[in-house]
């Protein structure tokens, strides 16, 4: 821009860079009164910027993780809620084999054999219905369900299914009641078998419940990392509200004085020519 070929005395032209210069702060003042930030882009302050940006990346980065976390928690306890379940019916059938060694009459017995098998179809059903997400906890195929813990996958968790199933080969080896119960060895057959699947059960719940510890831990420690991001970001851009209020009152008050003392300048010259 061409310099003015207008002639200002020094007293007007440093009044004028001093209200540019107000002028300025005033317009600064009021973006991060607007915006609420003293750090809206690199030209505010490069290293403050781009630390910030870095902070909100990894903290966007864990909330993915954080999302894992908590659909593997869910696949955990849909697993669990199961077994509890498989429990009790195991346990029902439990009642069913008592009740057929204290009888000798061959029909209660039967009818308690058909009950007892009617319970091992309900075991399977719950097996089967026991999968979250397209993963199934304890079922019959081989999985692997894998919890990442961190941004670069470096931390995991490796939780293998365990089958509970009513299979004799890889399952709960709970075979149907034999001869309808008729004799007391089949009985006794079945009460082993209830026996070694509550075991399983219960080793599989422990299992699990460990696992749900260890997932909500560390969904806890994230979301806590999370938050702390953000704050160290917020910390390098936010403006100080309270300040930048105060700062905008004095600007205000200094733009004032700084017109008056344009115009006492411009007051000075006027008076010059009155002699004329």
């Amino acid at each position: 821009m061409a310099i003015s070929n207008i002639s200002l005395t020094a007293g007007a032209r440093a009044n004028l860079l001093s209200l540019q210069q107000t002028a300025g702060l005033l317009n600064q003042t009021q973006a991060r009164l607007a915006t609420g930030k003293k750090i809206s882009s690199a030209l505010d302050g490069a290293t403050a910027y781009f630390a910030s940006i870095g902070f909100i990346n990894r903290a966007n980065d864990l909330s993915n993780v954080k999302d894992g976390l908590s659909n593997a928690l869910q696949t955990v306890k849909a697993a669990n809620g199961a077994i509890d379940s498989i429990t009790k019916i195991v346990q029902q059938a439990q009642g069913l084999t008592t009740a057929a060694l204290q009888t000798t009459d061959a029909t209660t017995r039967s009818v308690l054999a058909v009950q007892f098998n009617d319970l091992l179809v309900q075991v399977n059903a719950l097996v089967n219905d026991a999968s979250f997400n397209g993963t199934n906890l304890i079922g019959q195929t081989s999985i692997s369900l894998v919890v990442y813990f961190n941004e670069d996958n470096t931390s995991k968790l490796t939780i293998t299914n365990t089958n509970l199933s009513i299979d004799t080969t890889n399952g709960m080896s709970i075979a149907i009641a034999a001869a309808g119960f008729v004799s007391d060895s089949n009985i006794l057959t079945a009460v082993s078998q209830l026996g070694t699947a509550l075991t399983k059960l219960r080793t599989t719940a422990s299992s699990f419940g460990n696992n749900t510890t260890v997932i909500t831990t560390r969904q806890d420690f994230t979301a806590n990392l999370i938050s702390t991001l953000q704050t160290a970001s917020d910390n390098l851009i936010l403006a100080d509200t309270n300040e930048e209020g105060a700062n905008l009152q004095a600007l205000q008050a200094r733009n004032s004085l700084g017109i008056t003392s344009l115009g006492i300048s411009g007051q000075l010259q006027q008076a010059i020519l009155k002699l004329f």
